[in-house]
């Protein structure tokens, strides 16, 4: 009688816990909304945050994640705006960057907590070809009110790190 009492004390809280598991298995931290660049919490180096991004716009959906950047002007006009979606199954996609550049990108999760966006630069100035690479590892702190981007990039010219603090708007 015991045993049978125990066994079904068992299978009751076991199997409730057991299908509740998987509702959480895949459910990846959410980075949707609007952001605007904390420069105060931001180290860009001796770059400094004059050509920073200033703003993201991100929409986040089940299989994708859509990034508008907000950038200034390299000649100091209106501000520049780009957008990109990300899958994540890893799939490479392919942007313009700045001026004839073209980049190529993929995200990857770590986890379901943060991401990571691979990019390569390649563009022509004065008949010589250049590539540019860069890793931008993305990661929510402050219960999802800031958004931390850390990039290293490397350029013919050297290896540059930084990182940006947004706050959600």
């Amino acid at each position: 009688m015991i045993t049978s009492f125990v066994k079904r004390s068992i299978a009751l809280i076991a199997v409730p816990a057991i299908l509740l598991s998987f509702t959480f298995i895949g459910a990846k931290t959410n980075f949707s909304g609007d952001w605007k660049l904390n420069e105060g919490k931001s180290d860009f180096g001796q770059r400094g945050a004059r050509f920073a991004t200033k703003e993201l716009k991100v929409d986040q959906k089940d299989d994708a994640i859509t990034i508008t950047r907000t950038t200034p002007s390299f000649q100091g006009g209106e501000d520049m705006t780009n957008t990109e979606t990300y899958t994540f199954d890893g799939k490479e996609v392919e942007g313009k960057g700045f001026g004839n550049s073209v980049r190529k990108s993929s995200l990857k999760w770590s986890g379901d907590e943060s991401f990571t966006i691979s990019s390569t630069t390649s563009m022509e100035r004065n008949g010589e070809s250049m590539e540019f690479h860069s890793s931008e590892s993305w990661s929510l702190g402050d219960g999802g009110k800031t958004l931390t981007v850390n990039t290293t990039s490397t350029t013919p010219r050297g290896e540059n790190t930084t990182k940006a603090v947004y706050d959600k708007q």
